[in-house]
């Protein structure tokens, strides 16, 4: 399987809502590697690499996250 790199910003109620956390122990489930901040104007900006089937699957979640999170818009 090709390794392929995504960056993914979340816009929305993101921040203080366990999103970052619940993003990197998603992650490390799916066994891609990366990172995941909490960005001054309260979004999110993740950054990860591994298989594109994972990958896909890691955006899909983040499009909804926790469920205390309110994503309202994602771009990867």
């Amino acid at each position: 399987m090709a390794t392929r790199h995504v960056e993914v910003h979340v816009v929305g109620r993101v921040q203080g809502v366990f999103y970052r956390g619940s993003t990197q122990e998603k992650a490390r489930s799916l066994g891609l590697v990366g990172t995941v901040e909490n960005l001054r104007d309260g979004s999110v900006q993740l950054v990860a690499e591994g298989e594109e089937l994972r990958l896909e699957e890691l955006i899909t979640w983040c499009r909804i996250g926790p469920s205390a999170a309110k994503v309202e818009h994602l771009s990867a």
